[in-house]
């Protein structure tokens, strides 16, 4: 049963269908298949590429032959979070949505409004028949949350249209103008191990319930990363007993600021009480240091069943590893001195895993400066190059510098002001939207981009405001229905 059967638009009738299908990055094929099927449906023209993008053409409504072709676009893919206690199994189950008042959350995991909710829009319109609006080509993109690799490989002269209208921001009421452009990187540090003899207690040391967020929209906000607080108390452990180390893991995506760590452990039995007492020491600094921003952490040392594997990295492995987990930047590098309290550039340390070659560090860096983006990627080099561990970066993408000019802009401030009495605001944000990338494809693109109020996107906290999305959505259909001519 539909939770949204009373809603007479079908914006939540889509956000429903699309929740039952798997959809993280590199895991869209099954919801690509659903958009063909659903044009197939509709007898509307579309094209699948080889990566699964999806354009969808719909023909002008009765009376707008004449308008300019609008572009309406979204991303497919969604972060993949949940709480630790969660059974949920994000390749096969479906989303599982809760109404809570004005909210729509998912049941201890991402909803996946990013960038679900776009997509829900754009089907709704090309599913009436009585929606007035200029020729459409809707274009949804995979892999949109690692790289924005998607709309990167998409094949642009395949669209006509010159305005575009991505559906991507998350504060309703605000006009997105610009963005940061972006990469990924990896730095693999090399381990060795050896065979531990010695009697000893297994203990798993756990940093978990941070609050994590979108790396580019929350790192702003304070918050902590769960790896590098690891790091630091693990740098102070091995300067108070020895321990050697198994394993140490933190993070889910790049582009999410981790939420958790933990590592795996070997410690002198009789130290066992000394690493839980140090454990709650820490506890309070950081609670101390986080204060107003992290209020529900948690850090746990327990001790585990003896591992099968006797194998711990080598003191040489284990010294760099701690080294380098206390001096790899992290955050807000630099900020914006044209638009007052914007990032200008960031880096964000997202997963962090050891494998039986490497412990590989992954970075997700951002910046509205091309030069700026560039001299943290050749720090991250530099510092791969002094631990000679290899480094790889991937998904460059562009900035979306502003327009001084743009009809589209003012068209949607003005139907804003029309239909809701008040102005509407224009911002840049330090996140990453395709926009970039699609103005470098396509010559004389006049773009936007907007979209309803959410929170906590990348988290399993992640809400959409009900209210927001059908206003957002009246707005939509309000600048189609102008866009009747050419602008």
């Amino acid at each position: 049963m539909s939770l949204f059967s009373d809603k007479k638009d079908k914006v939540f009738h889509f956000f429903e269908e699309i929740s039952k299908i798997p959809r993280g990055s590199f895991h869209e094929e099954q919801i690509s298949n659903y958009l063909v099927e659903f044009a197939k449906d509709r007898d509307l023209a579309y094209i699948q590429d080889e990566y699964f993008n999806v354009i969808i053409f719909k023909e002008a409504s009765k009376g707008y032959e004449n308008a300019p072709t609008v572009i309406l676009q979204g991303h497919m893919d969604m972060v993949w979070e949940k709480e630790p206690d969660s059974p949920h199994n994000f390749e096969k189950d479906p989303i599982e949505l809760v109404l809570d008042g004005d909210f729509l959350k998912a049941n201890k995991t991402t909803l996946g409004a990013d960038n679900g909710i776009a997509l829900a829009m754009i089907l709704s319109i090309l599913d009436s028949d009585d929606i007035a609006h200029p020729p459409l080509e809707a274009v949804m993109t995979v892999q949109e949350e690692t790289g924005l690799l998607g709309a990167t490989n998409l094949d642009a002269s395949l669209l006509r249209g010159r305005y575009f209208i991505n559906i991507d921001s998350e504060e309703e009421g605000e006009l997105l103008i610009s963005c940061a452009g972006g990469i990924r990187t990896k730095l693999h540090l090399p381990l060795e191990w050896t065979m531990i003899e010695d009697d000893y207690s297994v203990c798993k040391v756990d940093f978990y319930n941070f609050k994590g967020g979108h790396s580019g929209g929350e790192i702003d906000k304070g918050r902590a990363n769960a790896i590098l607080l690891l790091g630091r108390f693990l740098h102070k452990l091995n300067s108070t007993f020895p321990f050697e180390i198994f394993e140490i893991s933190g993070g889910a995506k790049m582009n999410a600021i981790p939420r958790s760590a933990s590592a795996t452990i070997a410690v002198d039995t009789k130290n066992v009480e000394k690493l839980k007492e140090l454990c709650e020491e820490w506890k309070n600094l950081y609670r101390n240091e986080y204060t107003n921003i992290e209020d529900d952490f948690k850090m746990e040392v327990s001790v585990t069943e003896n591992r099968e594997t006797k194998f711990v990295l080598c003191q040489k492995s284990k010294t760099s590893l701690l080294q380098l987990m206390m001096i790899l930047p992290n955050s807000i590098q630099s900020m914006s001195f044209i638009i007052d309290g914007l990032v200008e550039s960031s880096l964000n340390l997202g997963v962090l895993v050891t494998t039986d070659e490497y412990a590989i560090f992954e970075h997700s860096v951002r910046s509205s400066l091309t030069s700026r983006k560039e001299h943290i990627v050749s720090q991250l080099k530099v510092l791969a190059d002094l631990f000679h561990a290899k480094f790889t970066s991937e998904g460059d993408y562009p900035a979306w510098p502003p327009a001084v000019e743009s009809k589209l802009r003012n068209l949607f401030a003005q139907t804003y002001k029309e239909v809701f009495q008040k102005e509407m605001k224009t911002s840049a944000i330090h996140a990453g939207v395709e926009c970039g990338i699609f103005q470098e494809k396509l010559n004389g693109l006049d773009m936007v981009s907007f979209g309803p109020t959410m929170y906590d996107v990348h988290t399993p906290s992640e809400r959409l405001s009900i209210s927001s999305t059908e206003r957002t959505y009246r707005l939509l259909l309000e600048v189609l229905k102008k866009i009747n001519k050419p602008l």
